[in-house]
């Protein structure tokens, strides 16, 4: 008898098989950072399992620091931001930084951030070269990145069917998923599924933020959908949000709450996850010098990268100063502030093999920002963690990590050198933190497929099948007071009131007329 994960293997690599031809796909992505690592890597997996993929690519790779431009085997089609709007943007997200940095992490930043996204999708639709372009490819399939609401337009415009990939937390946006508020938390609620009845009662209330907030981001858009859709055929964002054939979720059970999924929702948590190679001889010569005491590792993310905040690297290196182990540290060089003396121990580089460095059997700990792909990769490797969170949903994130024991979190306002230096020596002695990391890096090995294969297979399986349309709900096409059943109480109400009141009278006629040859004898 064949075992269960070879037919598993079976039913997810036969689609790839029988395709006799490889399907065209365009890829977006029109947002820097992390989410143009995932969409590249995306990209990359889907051209190396034989299918034809180009990428639609901002070139300006926005929010990315330092980023080098490697050969790729895929097509790129390169557009650029003109340029006074791309120092507008920038300007802009200068501030934003400063302001999260400084831990005023607000959400009307946020949705001035999304303002100027929407003026930079106005002037990609109007790049009617690139558009008729891309029409005249006829894609079999898009893939988007969902954080970045342009790309959902994109596949609108080109009447072509798309595939989404969540490269946020997974509650950032709401795309359908059927989520009940008594254990499933409301994104930015700061809850986890073990919720007592004020955490039940403040995660109901929080729906309603969350409900309102989602509006006002989508509404962020609105003018480029009236600019470049015709009245009458123009699309509604939240409809598109569930109008995906799959969506594919860049995490993994072993980090993230269970819940209920849709047939169509595929976890690929770990899809950055790329064989180890041995770290560069300069950082072997340092993890060297420190022993069994093993070495900390330090990425808060490409764009913190940038706007490096001279208080918290006075803070943040008084700390590690405090430490036996060595601390690898990303964090550029060039800004450094002059009147700060770099700890011993410490080495700062502008860039580091994170993944590599963090499989070394040398590694005690990973202070992160909490980025999705970076605690993903520390999972995958069983490193215990300190998080930072600086903004999105990065608080989100390392909340899990706490719930999971995987390590702990501390806002930047309250870092001083003392608490985060008891943080890190924290983590790094009480050995629970460290198993419970390795306890989730088996889990997300010991899927019987990797999150690569599970991002071909189902993008196969669509593709052969010509669309998912037998993985979708009728639920996404039922109004919202047919999905909550709103319509069946209320005529349920109806009736039993109606029939309580009804009784009510008959019971007074009957009453009446037994009460009425009484009278008359009495009379």
């Amino acid at each position: 008898m064949a075992r269960p994960w070879a037919l598993l293997l079976i039913c997810f690599l036969l689609p790839g098989i029988l395709l006799s031809e490889a399907a065209k796909i365009l890829t977006l992505s029109l947002v820097g950072g992390s989410h143009h690592l995932l969409m590249d890597r995306v990209t990359q997996i889907l051209q190396d399992h034989g299918h034809n993929v180009t990428m639609l690519l901002h070139r300006a790779n926005l929010l990315t620091s330092g980023f080098k431009e490697e050969e790729k085997s895929y097509q790129v089609i390169p557009w650029l931001l003109p340029e006074d709007h791309y120092k507008e943007f920038m300007k802009f997200f200068d501030f934003f930084m400063k302001e999260a940095l400084a831990g005023r992490d607000k959400f009307e930043n946020f949705l001035k951030a999304m303002e100027l996204m929407g003026l930079q999708c106005s002037h990609l639709l109007k790049r009617n070269d690139i558009i008729a372009s891309l029409k005249d490819e006829n894609f079999d399939l898009i893939f988007v990145d969902m954080f970045d609401l342009c790309s959902l337009l994109i596949p609108e415009k080109l009447g072509k069917p798309f595939v989404s990939i969540i490269s946020t937390s997974f509650g950032f946006m709401d795309f359908g998923l059927p989520s009940p508020l008594s254990y499933v938390p409301v994104f930015d609620s700061l809850l986890t599924d073990h919720m007592d009845f004020w955490g039940r009662v403040r995660n109901f209330l929080m729906f309603f933020d969350f409900s309102i907030r989602q509006w006002r981001i989508h509404s962020t858009f609105d003018n480029t959908i009236k600019e470049h859709f015709p009245e009458g055929s123009r699309p509604v964002l939240s409809h598109l949000l569930k109008k995906a054939e799959l969506s594919f979720v860049n995490s993994d059970f072993a980090f993230d709450f269970a819940r209920p999924l849709l047939p169509n929702t595929v976890y690929v948590g770990g899809l950055m996850a790329k064989p180890v190679k041995a770290v560069p001889q300069e950082f072997e010569n340092f993890i060297a010098k420190f022993g069994d005491s093993g070495f900390v590792l330090v990425a808060l993310g490409s764009m913190v990268n940038i706007f490096q905040s001279p208080e918290l690297l006075k803070e943040m290196n008084s700390a590690f100063a405090h430490l036996p182990q060595g601390v690898i540290w990303k964090c550029k060089p060039s800004h450094w502030p002059k009147d700060i003396k770099l700890a011993a121990n410490v080495k700062i580089v502008d860039w580091l093999p994170q993944s590599d460095l963090l499989a070394h059997p040398h590694i005690r700990l990973f202070v992160t920002h909490g980025g999705i792909n970076s605690i993903m990769e520390a999972i995958q490797h069983g490193v215990p963690m300190v998080g930072i969170p600086i903004f999105g949903d990065q608080p989100e994130n390392l909340l899990r990590v706490e719930a999971k024991k995987f390590g702990v979190s501390i806002q930047v306002k309250q870092i001083k050198a003392e608490t985060l230096a008891l943080r890190m020596k924290q983590v790094i002695e009480d050995k629970r933190y460290k198993s419970a990391a390795v306890a989730a890096s088996i889990i997300t090995r010991s899927h019987p497929l990797t999150p690569a294969q599970r991002l071909v297979g189902w993008t196969n399986h669509i593709l052969q099948t010509g669309g998912a349309a037998h993985l979708k709900p009728h639920a996404f096409q039922q109004l919202w007071y047919e999905q909550y059943l709103l319509d069946v109480f209320l005529f349920l109400l109806v009736v039993t009131v109606g029939t309580v009141w009804l009784c009510g009278k008959l019971f007074g006629v009957a009453a009446r007329w037994l009460c009425w040859p009484r009278k008359l004898k009495k009379a």
